[in-house]
């Protein structure tokens, strides 16, 4: 199992050299990879970054927005990415919901199965191109490309394609990634009991359907964290991740994750709340059991223990939040490798 560290660079983009010494600590401790998100900056920017100061850590998206962008542009940037960090990049791909892409980016929206499917198959033939010399010819029903000239073409294709991962909760989504994508990331706002009984068997029946063999495919889940080195920043932890377990239970796209556990009736009293700017009170609704479901919940080292008890048997990859100090994350890596 491989151990990735999120990456929250906030509005410090004026240092760059402070960002470039966090990248050189995780590889330093240890760390798989390096996950940016694409929140309130351009995820790619920062990858650009660690690229400069790293040899040997993985660099991922997860997630960049799919649908703010077109696939050729994206695959420029992730072909570039590749190249200038010598083929440590992956592309994790999202599709948002579509309030933030038609209102916030101005983008069509196609239906997010559909497109996010059509979208990866449209990169891989801009890269069918540039890779592998074949006409451009893709014809979708979200997406066309169908001219490319010398001019235009990349030629430092020595370290091929990116690998590209994909963000799905609902069945539709889990099957998009299963049939196009190299690995899944499957969002936060995940049990072990949905990932056991609802994700991994739909992942391994469409794999199977396709010929395609579960260990080439990867499956990749970031889980809530409770812990603290003090009571004050435990409780403080334990707060953040209520509210964001109320936020993401208030959206409808991930109502069943709340139905397998029989809690479905919790997300429109969260969704009403969040139509009527009652974000504060969200996290009220979020009973402990509910927390201990979603989050492993206790000290830093009885966390990695419990991450590894919960989930080594079931995903590939983890990816941990970096708010610890040093010496903490590498013995939290070391209990997870075992």
């Amino acid at each position: 199992m491989k151990i990735d560290s999120s990456f929250s660079f906030g509005d410090r983009l004026d240092d760059i050299a402070a960002i470039q010494a966090e990248f050189q600590a995780r590889e330093r401790l240890g760390f798989d990879g390096v996950v940016t998100a694409e929140i309130r900056n351009d995820p790619f920017l920062v990858v650009g970054m660690g690229a400069a100061v790293t040899q040997r850590i993985e660099l991922r998206t997860g997630i960049a927005v799919a649908f703010a962008r077109s696939p050729m542009t994206t695959a420029y940037t992730a072909h570039d990415l590749n190249v200038y960090s010598r083929g440590r990049f992956t592309l994790g791909l999202g599709s948002q919901i579509q309030a933030h892409i038609t209102k916030r980016f101005g983008m069509p929206w196609h239906g997010p199965a559909q497109q996010m499917a059509e979208f990866i198959r449209a990169l891989h033939a801009i890269w069918d191109c540039w890779y592998d010399g074949k006409p451009l010819n893709f014809r979708g029903e979200c997406y066309r490309h169908t001219l490319m000239t010398p001019d235009f073409t990349p030629l430092n294709t020595r370290y091929g394609r990116p690998r590209v991962v994909m963000a799905a909760v609902g069945p539709l989504m889990i099957n998009a990634a299963a049939r196009e994508a190299d690995g899944i990331l499957i969002h936060t706002f995940c049990t072990p009991k949905y990932l056991e009984e609802e994700i991994l068997p739909r992942i391994n029946a469409t794999l199977a359907e396709r010929g395609r063999r579960r260990e080439d495919f990867e499956v990749s889940f970031p889980p809530f964290v409770v812990t603290g080195r003090t009571e004050a920043e435990f409780e403080a932890a334990k707060q953040r991740v209520k509210y964001r377990i109320a936020f993401y239970g208030s959206t409808p796209a991930y109502r069943p994750v709340l139905e397998c556990h029989g809690w479905e009736g919790l997300q429109p009293k969260l969704n009403q709340l969040s139509k009527n700017n009652g974000w504060d009170r969200m996290p009220d609704l979020i009973s402990d059991e509910m927390l201990e479901t979603f989050a492993v919940v206790g000290e830093p080292r009885q966390v990695a223990q419990q991450i590894k008890a919960r989930y080594g048997h079931l995903v590939d990859r983890l990816t941990l939040e970096s708010g610890l100090s040093e010496d903490v994350l590498s013995e939290q890596i070391r209990i997870m490798r075992g």
